[in-house]
């Protein structure tokens, strides 16, 4: 939700939340991060790829799309490719289930090495495992929670 209001600031976004849908939690974080305060910014979705698409193909379609999850797409690769292609002046931004510390699955792994830009979430951390590092090469999502977990500890393992 802090990246999707980051985003609205630069244009209008959509959270495709294929995995919770309307859940009681997507409900309760719109509420606490005051989403519903960004009149025409942000629009929360429950789409399959093809309705995702003509979405997108519409004048004034949202420029950021975040979906959640990959492996809730069931794209493949090939499908993933055409939608990227589809797309290329929107910024698509996929959130995946892990194995570990790579993303669950073939396609989703082939995915991550087609990215920009990887972010890896661990312990309240979102951690750059791409090119574009920032100053630290992580943010702190909860500091607070973040230093209990990680302490003063900077260097990661990926």
């Amino acid at each position: 939700m802090q990246l999707c209001r980051e985003m609205s600031r630069f244009g209008k976004v959509a959270l495709n939340a294929l995995e919770e849908g309307q859940s009681k939690t997507v409900q309760d974080a719109i509420r606490r991060f005051g989403m519903d305060e960004l009149d025409g910014k942000m629009l929360f979705l429950c789409e399959s790829v093809d309705e995702l698409s003509e979405r997108l193909s519409r004048r004034r379609s949202p420029d950021f799309v975040i979906i959640d999850s990959f492996q809730y797409t069931q794209l493949s690769y090939r499908k993933y490719i055409k939608l990227k292609e589809a797309n290329r002046k929107k910024l698509l931004i996929f959130v995946s289930h892990a194995d570990g510390k790579q993303p669950a699955g073939r396609a989703a792994r082939s995915v991550m090495y087609d990215a920009d830009l990887k972010i890896y979430i661990e312990g309240h951390r979102a951690i750059s495992k791409g090119r574009y590092i920032g100053e630290k090469g992580y943010i702190d999502v909860w500091k607070e929670k973040a230093l209990a977990y990680w302490g003063e500890k900077t260097d990661f393992e990926l």
